[in-house]
């Protein structure tokens, strides 16, 4: 049994879309499938990531017994809007189970539906919350069925699809420590191993050590007299004072015992360390998380076994965050359990399949597997070789840029400084491919179906015409110029697609271009002797008296080459050998 589908309607940002359902309502604000085993939802920050997790915790609640409910603020507030009027008073969440085996469809058959898969009958289980609002006070309610009305679903039913739950910016030390109401006695409670609240093996520890305390401040105990009898004085002077302060005809007195022997109460005493003294918050963040995976790995349960989990790189350093991603997918795999996690880490985003990732941009959710993109099934094997994260960075950007080669990555973010159009400053990433496969990633943000949409991330492709001009024998003419726009023409329609641009130099590779253009031949012949002479000076590098040098050297051969004039003539010299 797992998660197949989730849609919402007029949720925070995810309002409601202007197509109708086949209900004759208007279509969800938000609609995304989910992989049954392992999701991993990516994209900037404010693109509605965490917005799904709380959708979810709202449906199914937690193992844990979180405290969550819904807000007037949950209800969708169109986008540039302030007036409170403009927010919608109803909302809805759907949820969509399917994979469901015998021994768990029997949980749920007063709520079950069948659908037709190929010649299969299958069950399926819609279960939908529905909020109102009044003003600022809030109803809702979770029902189960097809029908538009459904029926409320009980507790019982409902406690077998809870999920759990991981908070992001999590204080793990905090978490483990003995307290009231803290997060580690709320996993043990609700764990099997402590299903018997009124006989459990720790109740009888306690009464033990108990009785022992009483003995303890009595200085005896069945068999003998204690030879530590500081208890015993203890406690008398405290009664001796009672006694003075009390009524003759209704003495006090008092003992000492360990209040409240409830499981909980027990369990709330409990702390858990690392046996490594002074641990880091990294290591202290894999504890916690292993104490709650304890939810999922339950024996003979047959509810739904989900993880939510937000942000789970937090304060974890990258090879810690490959240790775990391998073993949550492991997890998955063998236990049946399906994750969906939030995260900003590009390591982990780079590490699993590119199937399983799930990106949210535009208000919308685009998967990443081969029914979803232009991606080749060839594409998908390369990128999971080659995808490495410095190159996932494409998933959390703005804007996207692919180069072909380091010249061009180095140079296309000097050139956007130098026209005040920082990279950075407008989220725009620029990854080296490394060669000319620009489709294998071009195509990560090109949908099969453009009719659910198409994501709002420009991506520009820069690269070369790589037509060398040929000379006639007198230097005079290029005799391959009716080459040059045919050649360019082919390379952008290859490339030109949905939110996908090329841009290819105008006839050979963009440094010859941008240096026969004349703006920028005196910056480039000068970056060229800079770099010679940092690369024959290990020791002191490119001191003040050698950029006079190449200053005034690149001074003279502008002058006395008139390198401007010569390469408008045809450039016969390779920029490389300048």
């Amino acid at each position: 049994m797992y998660l197949s589908e989730l849609s919402i309607w007029n949720f925070r940002k995810y309002g409601s879309s202007v197509t109708q359902t086949e209900s004759g309502k208007t279509g969800p604000g938000l609609s995304v499938k989910f992989n049954s085993d392992l999701n991993i939802i990516v994209g900037e920050n404010d693109s509605g990531k965490t917005a799904i997790i709380d959708a979810l915790k709202l449906v199914l609640t937690t193992q844990s017994n979180d405290f969550i409910k819904l807000e007037y603020e949950d209800f969708h507030m169109p986008f540039g809007e302030t007036m409170e009027e403009k927010r919608t008073d109803s909302l809805e969440i759907q949820c969509i189970f399917r994979g469901l085996k015998p021994e768990e469809a029997k949980n749920f058959l007063e709520w079950l539906s069948f659908e037709s898969v190929d010649t299969e009958k299958n069950y399926f289980l819609k279960v939908t919350l529905k909020g109102r609002r009044k003003g600022r006070r809030v109803y809702y309610d979770v029902k189960g069925g097809t029908d538009e009305d459904g029926s409320l679903m009980n507790s019982e039913a409902r406690a077998l699809l809870k999920s759990t739950y991981l908070k992001p910016l999590r204080d793990a030390d905090y978490e483990m420590a003995p307290r009231k109401n803290s997060r580690l006695s709320q996993i043990l409670d609700s764990h099997q191993a402590f299903e018997d609240k009124e006989h459990h093996h720790l109740k009888k520890v306690m009464l033990q050590a108990n009785e022992m305390i009483l003995n303890y401040f009595k200085g005896k105990d069945d068999k003998e007299v204690f030879e530590d009898q500081n208890g015993k004085l203890l406690l008398d002077k405290i009664n001796t004072y009672l006694k003075e302060f009390s009524a003759t005809d209704l003495p006090l007195n008092s003992v000492f015992s360990i209040s409240d022997m409830k499981l909980r109460t027990i369990l709330e005493k409990l702390s858990l360390e690392l046996s490594i003294n002074k641990s880091g918050l990294g290591s202290q963040n894999l504890l916690f998380i292993a104490v709650e995976l304890l939810l999922l790995n339950r024996e003979y349960y047959t509810g739904l076994k989900i993880a939510l989990v937000e942000e789970i790189e937090a304060h974890i350093h990258p090879q810690a965050q490959l240790r775990l991603i391998d073993f949550l997918q492991k997890e998955s795999s063998d236990l049946g359990v399906q994750l969906i996690l939030t995260t900003h880490s590009t390591v982990l985003a780079s590490k699993v399949p590119l199937r399983n990732l799930i990106l949210c941009n535009n208000g919308k959710c685009f998967l990443m597997d081969s029914e979803s993109t232009k991606l080749e099934i060839g594409d998908y094997s390369f990128l999971e070789r080659f995808l490495d994260s410095t190159k996932a960075n494409l998933f959390f950007a703005k804007g996207v840029i692919l180069v072909e080669g380091d010249a061009e990555h180095l140079l296309v973010p000097t050139i956007a400084e130098l026209i005040d159009r920082p990279l950075s400053k407008y989220g725009t990433t620029i990854v080296n491919v490394g060669s000319t496969a620009f489709l294998r990633y071009s195509r990560i943000f090109q949908r099969k179906n453009e009719t659910f949409g198409k994501m709002n991330i420009p991506v520009s492709i820069i690269t070369d015409n790589d037509i060398e001009p040929v000379f006639s024998s007198n230097e005079n003419e290029v005799i391959n110029i009716d080459q040059v726009e045919p050649s360019r023409q082919r390379k952008i329609n290859l490339y030109n697609g949905q939110t996908v641009s090329a841009f290819v130099s105008p006839f050979w590779t963009l440094e010859y271009d941008l240096i026969a253009g004349g703006n920028l031949t005196g910056e480039f012949y000068k970056a060229v002797l800079y770099a010679k002479k940092i690369q024959n000076s290990d020791k002191y590098g490119l001191t003040e008296e050698k950029k006079a040098q190449c200053d005034n050297e690149v001074e003279l051969v502008l002058k006395e080459l008139q390198i401007v004039d010569f390469l408008k003539r045809g450039f016969r010299m390779k920029y490389t050998k300048m």
